[in-house]
């Protein structure tokens, strides 16, 4: 008795141990390396697509991938990074929070030697980023400014037409850039008298909106109507950085009776599938379209460059200062979807379906 069972413990640690060497040919096979991915949230629809996206390249990579969403909370996110720097993540790619808030956990990172990417949102005053890798984001401002430009033809209308601004939330690096191509297309309107802004509300610190927040864009946007257009004066654009902002701004002039022709010019950008829906119902004219696809598979270039000791990709040495000194940074080029091209942009694409659309 004794004997079978001493045999079948035998056989039992034989399977073990082909098992474990399986597993471990397995992960050979796939490059066995872990990168960690922190995203900020899962409340904007463009997270969820860039997170699944990048988990999505970087497996078929072959890297094992940690994707954590910290539910726009930098304390959470502070502990996924911990977390994915001591469970030996070999690259960490970050859409942080807060920009500024993440200097201490990266001090362990560095110590460890593992290279950070700054995922289009720039990680500001700490010298452990390796890289950044985003879209154009001055570029996004421009084409928001220009499309505002040509829709009112402000070349050779005479105007003068009322504008409201909302960017992003001041927290944001990349808010700054929004607003600052916008404002160095619209400023030479501005001053010459043919865009007005009624509120006077131009300065960043005065448009900017905490959190990229729906609620508090639509707050300001009543808070505007109500003090500058309540009386039937005409709107005529509002420059908005992103969805989230313009999905407020539409509720509030929804709310407050606009319609049809009334409707102003409103930006965005992210083609979030309610934007989009809005474009087509014509209660938003444009979306800066950022597909997060060619985004990730950027960064998966550049995670399998710096895995594998070789030189990084990248096209922007002098633009994006972090307070430690210049970040070498990749940028992607954004384009803007409407009602006139956003079926080739989006659906034949194979972005979104039309059924997503409807």
């Amino acid at each position: 008795m004794k004997k079978k069972l001493f045999a079948l413990l035998i056989a039992v640690l034989m399977v073990s141990t082909l098992l474990v060497g399986c597993k471990k040919k397995e992960n050979s096979s796939k490059g066995g390396k872990k990168v960690g991915v922190a995203m900020p949230t899962k409340d904007l629809q463009r997270w969820n697509q860039d997170g699944e996206n990048m988990k999505k390249e970087l497996e078929a990579a072959g890297y094992v991938v940690d994707l954590q969403y910290a539910n726009n909370d930098i304390a959470t996110q502070v502990s996924q990074i911990e977390n994915m720097i001591t469970s030996g993540c070999e690259a960490i790619v970050i859409a942080s929070i807060d920009g500024g808030s993440l200097g201490t956990v990266l001090k362990e990172a560095k110590t460890k030697k593992i290279p950070v990417i700054a995922y289009d949102r720039l990680i500001m005053d700490t010298d452990a980023v390796s890289y950044y890798a985003t879209f154009d984001n001055y570029m996004v401002g421009t084409i928001q400014g220009q499309y505002i430009v040509d829709k009112l033809d402000l070349k050779n209308a005479a105007g003068p037409f009322n504008l409201e601004i909302f960017t992003g939330s001041p927290d944001d690096n990349n808010a700054r850039f929004f607003y600052g191509g916008a404002m160095d297309i619209l400023n030479p309107y501005i001053d010459s008298g043919k865009l007005v802004v009624l509120s006077g509300q131009k300065a960043f610190e005065e448009v900017a909106t905490l959190n990229w927040s729906t609620e508090e864009a639509q707050k300001r946007m009543e808070n505007l109507i109500t003090a500058n257009y309540a009386d039937g004066t005409k709107l005529d654009v509002v420059l908005s950085s992103n969805d989230s902002c313009a999905i407020g701004i539409t509720n509030a002039l929804v709310g407050a009776g606009f319609s049809g022709n009334d409707f102003p010019v409103l930006t965005g950008q992210d083609c979030d599938i309610t934007s989009v829906k809005n474009i087509l119902a014509g209660t938003q004219s444009m979306s800066i379209f950022k597909d997060t696809r060619t985004l990730a598979a950027q960064v998966v270039t550049m995670v399998s460059a710096i895995i594998k000791g070789e030189t990084v990709p990248v096209n922007d040495n002098k633009t994006y200062d972090n307070g430690t000194g210049i970040i070498p940074t990749f940028l992607c080029e954004p384009v803007f979807a409407d009602a006139s091209n956003y079926e080739k942009l989006l659906i034949d694409s194979g972005y979104y379906t039309a059924d997503q659309l409807k």
